[in-house]
């Protein structure tokens, strides 16, 4: 059965601007944000709180139910937390160590399936007018049937510099090598770099983050006639 509100799927790449993008149109909206790429984020965080190899996948499998046990996450995009228990971890898993290794975690195919599962979960029994999802493989694997899906994309130079900028305190080779390598381990379980049938691309390699945010806000208004 499908849910009563619009559920709309955004997808892209390291420092594409989804995240930004996504958070602001849903304020505008009134509508909730689901960030999925922080789920893995938090799990890698989990898994090296408790001295576990994010990169070993039958363990990282077994924490599993332990962590969504704990695991929290804010769905107003004003607020904005990540939540393990009563500890809060939403600067934590923004941090570089976080974006090295949480590949380990998100292209581990067990995970995903859990993950996802739990995604569709929250995604269709939300209660707001609509919810934005966005990460790597929403408009494909997780919610293929949502009224509205989205890649958006921005060549890899545009990409590095955004994130250079966020992560200014960061060596800045650093944050190149990370985004580079992590969008190549990705890459070998979601597609997030060419737009799947019925899937809109946005490249915003050359539009001001406003005119992203409107260039989104105006697809959605668009699906929703």
């Amino acid at each position: 059965m499908m849910p009563n509100h619009l559920i709309v799927a955004i997808d892209g790449p390291s420092g594409s601007g989804k995240s930004t993008v996504s958070r602001a149109a849903a304020k505008q909206l009134g509508w909730h944000l689901l960030d999925t790429g922080s789920v893995y984020r938090a799990l890698t965080w989990f898994a090296l709180d408790r001295q576990i190899d994010p990169a070993d996948q039958d363990a990282v499998v077994a924490l599993l139910p332990e962590f969504f046990a704990q695991w929290r996450l804010s769905l107003e995009p004003d607020e904005r937390w990540v939540r393990i228990g009563d500890t809060d971890i939403t600067e934590a898993i923004r941090e570089t160590r976080i974006s090295e290794l949480v590949s380990g975690v998100a292209t581990n195919l067990r995970v995903r399936a859990a993950v996802n599962e739990r995604f569709r979960q929250i995604l269709h029994e939300d209660n707001a007018a609509g919810i934005i999802a966005e990460g790597r493989d929403l408009t494909t694997v997780v919610v293929p049937d949502a009224p509205l899906r989205i890649l958006i994309t921005a060549s890899e130079a545009e990409r590095i510099r955004r994130r250079q900028a966020e992560r200014a305190g960061d060596n800045a080779k650093r944050v190149a090598a990370t985004i580079s390598e992590r969008d190549a381990r990705d890459a070998t379980v979601a597609n997030f770099t060419s737009a799947a049938d019925g899937v809109v691309e946005l490249d915003t390699t050359n539009l001001t983050l406003d005119a992203a945010i409107t260039a989104v806000i105006e697809l959605i208004r668009k699906a929703q006639q």
